[in-house]
């Protein structure tokens, strides 16, 4: 599986529409997609899937023009499409590099072990392949349920992952932990699986994925969330969860690289609840990372952050405040191609 740095032809958007849970807030959500959709034209193509006929029609002839009028490098492909909800991050197809070349896996997809419907989504992926959207590339099932939010990788063997989002029985009930990691080295090609049993954030529907707490920014460095205010209900689990950090060892024995990302003030939605805010759900495109951002007070240490970790990399805060309210972040919303995929 290669690593999210690994030159990329585009990256997918599935875009939210009046039947999604996004229904009461399409005026605040939709400008946080054209956002990303626009930041993204500026390195590279776009692959976004609509349920409505007439809205994909509408965005391919106006994220084009907007790329034509300023000379970009990328195109927007926008297909019609159904889907029950927008995290293309868990239900978009998972890359691999084979002696024969690129494959999309498409893994099983059951809404976080059932917890939504799901079924649209599931099917996604084929529709888009029927479409041609990926071009010769192939498209294989798998017989399993993981999202793509679930799985972090070095590009090098190495996969990053949590217990109790691949553990949760909702998901592949009869498998034990010695036949996932089996099954994740018959199809990413893992030859080493580094598991966190610990790690938490609240207001997350995922069951603890990897994409909201620790990441690969290259085979050798991580960096991770950290809360330093003892009387915040994260401490205990994100302060085990550095622990272990700390323990892991690369392949050739040596500690990992590790630097940790602000911890952004408490956000509470109008029901009282908290709500899944952090700086690690980022995504790197090509010459870019798109870190979101939450009109807080930790906003711009994050950004610092992370043009120390990307000096070589354009750092574009996206402001995301409204995607939290559906309890996930920037990177949830969208999923990468490697080059070779889409060519538009």
């Amino acid at each position: 599986m290669p690593a999210e740095w690994a030159p990329q032809s585009a990256v997918m958007l599935t875009w939210p529409h009046p039947g999604t849970d996004w229904f009461h807030r399409m005026d605040d959500v939709e400008p946080v997609f054209m956002a990303i959709a626009r930041a993204v034209l500026r390195f590279q193509n776009l692959l976004i899937s609509c349920e409505q006929v007439f809205r994909a029609e509408q965005l391919d002839r106006e994220l084009n023009q907007w790329a034509r009028q300023h000379n970009l490098p990328g195109r927007a492909h926008c297909v019609a499409a159904p889907a029950n909800d927008t995290w293309s991050r868990d239900h978009g197809p998972v890359a691999v590099m084979t002696p024969d070349g690129l494959r999309l896996l498409d893994f099983r997809f059951n809404a976080w072990g059932g917890k939504f419907p799901w079924e649209k989504d599931n099917a996604l992926n084929q529709h888009l392949a029927t479409a041609g959207c990926f071009g010769d590339t192939p498209l294989e099932k798998v017989d399993f349920v993981l999202e793509g939010g679930s799985i972090e990788s070095d590009g090098e063997g190495t996969l990053l992952v949590t217990s109790e989002c691949l553990m949760t029985p909702t998901r592949n009930p009869e498998y034990d932990r010695a036949a996932i990691e089996t099954l994740l080295g018959d199809t990413l090609g893992a030859e080493r699986v580094l598991w966190l049993n610990h790690g938490y954030l609240a207001g997350d529907d995922t069951d603890s994925h990897i994409d909201t707490l620790a990441r690969f920014v290259s085979p050798g460095h991580i960096c991770f969330v950290r809360c330093e205010d003892p009387e915040d209900e994260h401490y205990p689990a994100l302060n085990a969860m550095e622990e272990e950090l700390r323990q892991f060892r690369q392949a050739d024995g040596t500690s990992y690289r590790l630097t940790p990302l602000p911890w952004p003030d408490a956000i509470i939605d109008d029901e009282g609840q908290r709500l899944p805010a952090t700086y690690a759900n980022f995504l790197i495109i090509n010459g870019a990372v798109l870190v979101p951002v939450y009109d807080v007070p930790q906003d711009e240490a994050a950004l610092i952050t992370f043009r120390e970790i990307f000096p070589d990399r354009e750092i574009i805060p996206v402001p995301c405040r409204p995607l939290i309210e559906q309890h996930g972040s920037l990177h949830c919303v969208t999923m990468q191609l490697p080059a070779g995929v889409v060519e538009l």
